[in-house]
Protein backbone atom coordinates (compact mmCIF):
# COMPACT_ATOMS: atom_id res chain seq x y z
CA UNK A 1 0.00 0.00 0.00
CA UNK A 2 1.57 3.46 -1.38
CA UNK A 3 0.83 6.74 0.25
CA UNK A 4 1.36 10.17 -1.78
CA UNK A 5 0.55 13.38 -1.86
CA UNK A 6 -1.01 14.77 -5.51
CA UNK A 7 -0.93 17.74 -6.47
CA UNK A 8 -4.02 17.98 -7.82
CA UNK A 9 -6.13 15.67 -5.45
CA UNK A 10 -9.63 16.20 -5.41
CA UNK A 11 -9.67 18.78 -7.66
CA UNK A 12 -13.52 18.71 -7.98
CA UNK A 13 -13.52 20.56 -4.37
CA UNK A 14 -11.90 22.73 -6.27
CA UNK A 15 -15.16 24.07 -8.69
CA UNK A 16 -16.73 26.48 -6.58
CA UNK A 17 -20.42 26.44 -5.02
CA UNK A 18 -22.92 29.32 -5.40
CA UNK A 19 -23.28 31.23 -8.71
CA UNK A 20 -22.69 34.49 -7.08
CA UNK A 21 -19.10 33.16 -5.80
CA UNK A 22 -18.33 32.16 -9.68
CA UNK A 23 -19.40 34.69 -11.10
CA UNK A 24 -17.53 37.06 -8.82
CA UNK A 25 -13.80 35.14 -10.08
CA UNK A 26 -14.19 32.51 -6.79
CA UNK A 27 -13.35 35.43 -4.69
CA UNK A 28 -15.65 34.97 -1.51
CA UNK A 29 -13.15 34.28 1.91
CA UNK A 30 -13.59 37.62 3.29
CA UNK A 31 -17.43 38.87 1.96
CA UNK A 32 -19.27 35.13 1.76
CA UNK A 33 -21.99 35.46 4.13
CA UNK A 34 -24.52 32.87 3.07
CA UNK A 35 -25.30 29.42 3.26
CA UNK A 36 -22.78 28.84 0.40
CA UNK A 37 -19.97 29.60 3.50
CA UNK A 38 -19.68 26.21 4.13
CA UNK A 39 -17.44 25.79 0.81
CA UNK A 40 -15.89 29.20 0.40
CA UNK A 41 -15.37 29.72 4.17
CA UNK A 42 -17.10 28.64 7.08
CA UNK A 43 -16.48 31.86 9.33
CA UNK A 44 -18.94 33.45 7.06
CA UNK A 45 -21.84 31.24 8.52
CA UNK A 46 -22.50 32.95 11.37
CA UNK A 47 -24.10 35.92 8.91
CA UNK A 48 -26.81 33.47 8.86
CA UNK A 49 -28.62 34.34 11.93
CA UNK A 50 -32.75 34.55 11.83
CA UNK A 51 -33.40 31.87 9.76
CA UNK A 52 -32.38 28.47 8.02
CA UNK A 53 -31.07 28.93 4.61
CA UNK A 54 -31.03 26.26 1.28
CA UNK A 55 -28.63 27.26 -1.25
CA UNK A 56 -28.86 25.29 -4.16
CA UNK A 57 -26.67 25.26 -7.61
CA UNK A 58 -26.82 22.92 -10.85
CA UNK A 59 -23.95 23.12 -13.76
CA UNK A 60 -23.19 21.63 -16.74
CA UNK A 61 -19.61 21.37 -18.05
CA UNK A 62 -18.42 20.37 -21.59
CA UNK A 63 -21.62 20.38 -22.95
CA UNK A 64 -23.22 17.89 -20.96
CA UNK A 65 -20.78 15.92 -19.91
CA UNK A 66 -19.85 16.67 -16.90
CA UNK A 67 -22.48 17.35 -14.09
CA UNK A 68 -21.78 19.51 -11.12
CA UNK A 69 -24.73 19.81 -8.14
CA UNK A 70 -24.23 21.66 -4.90
CA UNK A 71 -26.97 22.14 -2.14
CA UNK A 72 -26.21 23.07 1.60
CA UNK A 73 -28.71 23.78 4.54
CA UNK A 74 -27.30 26.13 7.28
CA UNK A 75 -29.28 26.07 10.85
CA UNK A 76 -28.80 29.07 13.14
CA UNK A 77 -28.20 28.09 16.65
CA UNK A 78 -27.54 29.76 19.94
CA UNK A 79 -29.64 32.98 19.44
CA UNK A 80 -27.48 33.51 16.14
CA UNK A 81 -24.39 33.17 17.95
CA UNK A 82 -23.85 30.08 16.18
CA UNK A 83 -24.44 28.51 13.04
CA UNK A 84 -24.94 24.66 11.56
CA UNK A 85 -24.10 24.14 7.88
CA UNK A 86 -24.49 20.17 5.96
CA UNK A 87 -23.29 20.43 2.21
CA UNK A 88 -23.32 18.28 -0.13
CA UNK A 89 -21.04 18.36 -3.99
CA UNK A 90 -21.37 15.83 -6.40
CA UNK A 91 -19.10 15.87 -9.89
CA UNK A 92 -19.84 12.90 -12.17
CA UNK A 93 -19.30 11.80 -15.76
CA UNK A 94 -21.57 9.05 -16.79
CA UNK A 95 -22.04 6.70 -19.65
CA UNK A 96 -18.27 6.40 -20.12
CA UNK A 97 -17.59 3.63 -22.59
CA UNK A 98 -15.71 0.15 -20.88
CA UNK A 99 -13.50 -0.96 -24.31
CA UNK A 100 -11.84 -3.53 -21.64
CA UNK A 101 -12.88 -6.42 -23.71
CA UNK A 102 -13.29 -4.73 -27.11
CA UNK A 103 -10.45 -6.55 -28.55
CA UNK A 104 -11.51 -10.39 -28.20
CA UNK A 105 -8.72 -13.12 -27.37
CA UNK A 106 -8.52 -14.11 -30.91
CA UNK A 107 -8.40 -10.50 -32.49
CA UNK A 108 -11.19 -9.32 -33.16
CA UNK A 109 -13.69 -6.37 -32.31
CA UNK A 110 -16.71 -7.09 -31.00
CA UNK A 111 -18.72 -3.93 -30.32
CA UNK A 112 -20.73 -5.73 -28.56
CA UNK A 113 -18.68 -6.07 -25.42
CA UNK A 114 -18.44 -2.22 -24.63
CA UNK A 115 -20.16 -1.38 -21.66
CA UNK A 116 -20.35 2.04 -19.60
CA UNK A 117 -19.85 3.60 -16.13
CA UNK A 118 -20.17 6.33 -14.15
CA UNK A 119 -17.03 8.09 -12.35
CA UNK A 120 -18.58 10.32 -9.77
CA UNK A 121 -17.48 12.11 -6.92
CA UNK A 122 -18.93 13.22 -3.76
CA UNK A 123 -18.08 15.83 -0.66
CA UNK A 124 -20.42 15.97 2.23
CA UNK A 125 -19.51 18.87 4.23
CA UNK A 126 -20.17 19.10 8.21
CA UNK A 127 -20.07 22.88 9.15
CA UNK A 128 -20.19 25.09 12.67
CA UNK A 129 -19.58 28.19 12.97
CA UNK A 130 -19.35 30.56 16.08
CA UNK A 131 -19.84 34.71 16.71
CA UNK A 132 -16.73 35.96 18.73
CA UNK A 133 -17.63 39.62 19.13
CA UNK A 134 -13.99 41.35 20.33
CA UNK A 135 -15.50 45.10 20.33
CA UNK A 136 -18.23 47.34 19.17
CA UNK A 137 -18.07 47.36 15.59
CA UNK A 138 -15.34 45.04 15.55
CA UNK A 139 -16.34 41.70 14.77
CA UNK A 140 -14.57 38.13 14.32
CA UNK A 141 -16.00 35.10 13.55
CA UNK A 142 -14.61 31.38 13.37
CA UNK A 143 -15.59 28.09 11.53
CA UNK A 144 -14.85 24.79 10.88
CA UNK A 145 -14.96 22.37 8.60
CA UNK A 146 -15.00 18.39 9.21
CA UNK A 147 -15.52 16.47 5.44
CA UNK A 148 -16.25 12.88 4.12
CA UNK A 149 -14.84 12.16 0.24
CA UNK A 150 -16.28 9.50 -1.36
CA UNK A 151 -15.08 9.06 -5.17
CA UNK A 152 -16.00 6.08 -7.35
CA UNK A 153 -15.63 4.60 -10.97
CA UNK A 154 -17.73 2.06 -11.67
CA UNK A 155 -17.36 -0.73 -9.22
CA UNK A 156 -13.82 -0.91 -10.15
CA UNK A 157 -12.26 1.89 -7.66
CA UNK A 158 -13.51 3.03 -4.82
CA UNK A 159 -12.33 5.42 -2.53
CA UNK A 160 -13.29 7.27 1.03
CA UNK A 161 -11.55 9.93 2.26
CA UNK A 162 -11.56 12.48 5.09
CA UNK A 163 -10.06 15.92 5.71
CA UNK A 164 -10.76 19.25 8.18
CA UNK A 165 -11.35 22.96 6.96
CA UNK A 166 -10.79 26.28 9.47
CA UNK A 167 -11.90 29.86 8.24
CA UNK A 168 -11.85 33.03 9.93
CA UNK A 169 -13.19 36.19 8.84
CA UNK A 170 -12.78 39.79 10.77
CA UNK A 171 -14.81 42.71 10.02
CA UNK A 172 -14.04 46.25 10.90
CA UNK A 173 -16.72 49.29 9.27
CA UNK A 174 -16.20 49.11 5.38
CA UNK A 175 -13.73 46.52 5.38
CA UNK A 176 -13.34 42.77 5.71
CA UNK A 177 -11.02 39.67 5.91
CA UNK A 178 -10.65 36.61 5.53
CA UNK A 179 -8.24 33.46 6.25
CA UNK A 180 -9.23 29.77 4.77
CA UNK A 181 -6.99 27.19 5.98
CA UNK A 182 -8.26 24.05 3.64
CA UNK A 183 -7.33 20.26 3.94
CA UNK A 184 -5.12 22.20 7.29
CA UNK A 185 -4.39 18.48 8.75
CA UNK A 186 -4.02 16.96 5.28
CA UNK A 187 -6.86 14.73 3.59
CA UNK A 188 -6.78 11.56 2.83
CA UNK A 189 -8.44 9.50 0.60
CA UNK A 190 -7.57 5.61 0.78
CA UNK A 191 -8.57 4.15 -2.65
CA UNK A 192 -9.64 0.15 -2.93
CA UNK A 193 -9.77 -1.98 -6.43
CA UNK A 194 -12.16 -4.35 -7.52
CA UNK A 195 -11.43 -6.14 -10.75
CA UNK A 196 -12.27 -9.61 -11.51
CA UNK A 197 -9.83 -12.24 -13.05
CA UNK A 198 -11.01 -11.58 -16.86
CA UNK A 199 -9.89 -7.67 -16.32
CA UNK A 200 -6.90 -8.74 -14.87
CA UNK A 201 -5.73 -10.71 -17.56
CA UNK A 202 -6.43 -8.13 -20.19
CA UNK A 203 -4.42 -5.51 -18.06
CA UNK A 204 -1.32 -7.86 -18.13
CA UNK A 205 -1.62 -8.70 -21.46
CA UNK A 206 -1.66 -5.15 -22.25
CA UNK A 207 1.41 -4.68 -20.22
CA UNK A 208 -1.16 -2.54 -17.74
CA UNK A 209 -0.11 -2.22 -14.23
CA UNK A 210 -2.77 -4.11 -11.78
CA UNK A 211 -3.54 -1.27 -9.42
CA UNK A 212 -3.53 -1.95 -5.78
CA UNK A 213 -4.87 -0.51 -2.59
CA UNK A 214 -3.43 3.34 -2.14
CA UNK A 215 -3.58 5.92 -0.46
CA UNK A 216 -3.81 9.67 -1.89
CA UNK A 217 -2.64 12.67 0.61
CA UNK A 218 -4.26 16.76 -0.33
CA UNK A 219 -1.37 18.81 0.73
CA UNK A 220 -2.97 22.11 3.12
CA UNK A 221 -4.12 25.15 1.48
CA UNK A 222 -4.34 28.75 2.56
CA UNK A 223 -6.66 31.53 1.18
CA UNK A 224 -6.53 34.98 2.23
CA UNK A 225 -9.19 37.25 1.09
CA UNK A 226 -9.49 41.27 1.55
CA UNK A 227 -12.74 43.49 1.15
CA UNK A 228 -14.21 46.72 0.79
CA UNK A 229 -17.84 47.62 0.90
CA UNK A 230 -18.05 51.27 -0.79
CA UNK A 231 -21.47 52.86 -0.33
CA UNK A 232 -22.08 55.07 -3.26
CA UNK A 233 -25.21 56.50 -2.56
CA UNK A 234 -28.59 55.18 -0.35
CA UNK A 235 -29.46 53.04 -3.36
CA UNK A 236 -25.96 51.60 -4.31
CA UNK A 237 -23.00 50.01 -3.25
CA UNK A 238 -19.85 48.42 -4.89
CA UNK A 239 -18.48 45.21 -3.34
CA UNK A 240 -14.49 44.22 -3.82
CA UNK A 241 -12.49 41.93 -2.86
CA UNK A 242 -8.88 40.54 -3.90
CA UNK A 243 -8.12 37.23 -2.46
CA UNK A 244 -4.79 35.16 -2.60
CA UNK A 245 -4.74 31.46 -3.27
CA UNK A 246 -1.65 29.88 -1.81
CA UNK A 247 -0.79 26.41 -2.33
CA UNK A 248 2.38 24.64 -0.64
CA UNK A 249 2.83 21.45 -2.75
CA UNK A 250 5.60 22.45 -5.30
CA UNK A 251 5.43 24.63 -8.29
CA UNK A 252 2.20 25.42 -10.22
CA UNK A 253 1.53 27.55 -13.17
CA UNK A 254 0.47 30.86 -11.40
CA UNK A 255 1.92 34.52 -11.53
CA UNK A 256 4.02 33.79 -8.20
CA UNK A 257 5.48 30.05 -8.48
CA UNK A 258 8.36 28.31 -6.49
CA UNK A 259 9.26 25.42 -4.83
CA UNK A 260 8.31 25.66 -1.43
CA UNK A 261 5.30 28.19 -2.50
CA UNK A 262 2.62 29.32 -5.41
CA UNK A 263 0.40 32.07 -5.33
CA UNK A 264 -2.93 32.40 -7.58
CA UNK A 265 -4.60 35.80 -7.02
CA UNK A 266 -8.21 36.22 -7.72
CA UNK A 267 -10.44 39.42 -7.86
CA UNK A 268 -14.19 40.11 -7.81
CA UNK A 269 -16.94 42.80 -7.11
CA UNK A 270 -20.69 43.58 -7.17
CA UNK A 271 -22.70 45.97 -7.67
CA UNK A 272 -25.55 46.29 -5.56
CA UNK A 273 -28.17 48.46 -5.98
CA UNK A 274 -30.66 48.43 -2.77
CA UNK A 275 -29.41 45.14 -2.20
CA UNK A 276 -32.17 44.07 -4.67
CA UNK A 277 -30.31 43.32 -7.95
CA UNK A 278 -26.88 42.78 -8.26
CA UNK A 279 -24.08 43.08 -10.85
CA UNK A 280 -21.32 40.82 -10.72
CA UNK A 281 -17.58 40.19 -12.11
CA UNK A 282 -14.93 38.57 -11.37
CA UNK A 283 -11.28 37.23 -12.55
CA UNK A 284 -8.97 34.16 -11.87
CA UNK A 285 -6.67 31.31 -12.78
CA UNK A 286 -3.81 32.97 -14.27
CA UNK A 287 -1.47 30.95 -16.15
CA UNK A 288 0.94 31.19 -19.10
CA UNK A 289 0.47 29.23 -22.27
CA UNK A 290 1.54 28.45 -25.53
CA UNK A 291 0.69 31.43 -28.04
CA UNK A 292 -1.83 29.69 -30.72
CA UNK A 293 -0.55 32.59 -33.15
CA UNK A 294 2.98 31.60 -32.61
CA UNK A 295 3.45 28.67 -35.35
CA UNK A 296 6.94 27.82 -33.58
CA UNK A 297 5.23 27.09 -30.65
CA UNK A 298 7.63 28.68 -28.39
CA UNK A 299 5.87 31.94 -27.42
CA UNK A 300 3.77 32.47 -24.23
CA UNK A 301 1.40 34.57 -23.07
CA UNK A 302 -0.40 35.24 -19.94
CA UNK A 303 -4.32 33.89 -20.25
CA UNK A 304 -7.01 34.40 -17.55
CA UNK A 305 -10.55 32.85 -16.75
CA UNK A 306 -12.90 35.74 -16.34
CA UNK A 307 -16.62 35.67 -15.17
CA UNK A 308 -20.29 37.65 -14.98
CA UNK A 309 -22.99 37.21 -13.33
CA UNK A 310 -26.19 38.79 -12.02
CA UNK A 311 -28.90 38.09 -9.00
CA UNK A 312 -31.81 39.32 -7.95
CA UNK A 313 -33.74 38.98 -4.84
CA UNK A 314 -37.59 38.73 -4.02
CA UNK A 315 -38.83 38.42 -0.43
CA UNK A 316 -37.00 35.23 0.79
CA UNK A 317 -36.29 33.90 -2.59
CA UNK A 318 -32.69 35.02 -4.31
CA UNK A 319 -31.93 33.68 -7.46
CA UNK A 320 -28.49 33.93 -8.89
CA UNK A 321 -26.50 33.37 -12.14
CA UNK A 322 -23.51 33.40 -13.57
CA UNK A 323 -21.53 32.94 -17.17
CA UNK A 324 -18.06 31.74 -16.61
CA UNK A 325 -15.33 30.17 -18.94
CA UNK A 326 -13.29 27.29 -18.05
CA UNK A 327 -11.04 27.39 -20.64
CA UNK A 328 -9.14 30.26 -21.73
CA UNK A 329 -10.20 33.69 -23.37
CA UNK A 330 -8.37 31.90 -26.86
CA UNK A 331 -10.75 28.57 -26.32
CA UNK A 332 -13.86 29.58 -24.51
CA UNK A 333 -15.66 27.14 -22.90
CA UNK A 334 -18.54 28.66 -21.30
CA UNK A 335 -21.26 27.05 -19.05
CA UNK A 336 -24.08 29.14 -17.62
CA UNK A 337 -24.57 28.38 -13.68
CA UNK A 338 -27.97 28.81 -12.02
CA UNK A 339 -28.47 28.93 -8.30
CA UNK A 340 -31.29 29.34 -6.07
CA UNK A 341 -31.51 30.71 -2.07
CA UNK A 342 -34.00 30.54 -0.09
CA UNK A 343 -34.35 31.52 3.50
CA UNK A 344 -37.10 29.14 5.41
CA UNK A 345 -39.16 31.55 7.63
CA UNK A 346 -39.95 30.75 10.51
CA UNK A 347 -43.70 30.46 11.42
CA UNK A 348 -44.87 33.70 13.85
CA UNK A 349 -45.87 32.67 17.24
CA UNK A 350 -49.79 32.64 17.92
Amino acid sequence: MSAQFRKYSNEFLNIGAGARGLAMGSAQEATVSDATAGYWNPAGLVNVKDNPQVDLMHAEYFAGIGKYDYGTLAIPISGGKRTLGISLLRFAVDDIPNTIFLVQPDGTINFDNITTFSSADYAFIFSLAQQLKIKKKHNLNFGINAKIIHRTAGDFATSWGFGFDAGIQYEHKNWKFGLMARDITTTFNAWSYSLNENMREVFYLTNNDIPVKSTELTAPQLIVGNAYNLKINNTLSLLTEASLDLTFDGRRNTIISSKTMSIDPKLGMELSVKNIFFVRGGINNFQKALDESDSSNTKKVWIYQPSIGAGFRISNVQIDYAFTNLANQSNPLYTHIFSLKLDLKKKPKK
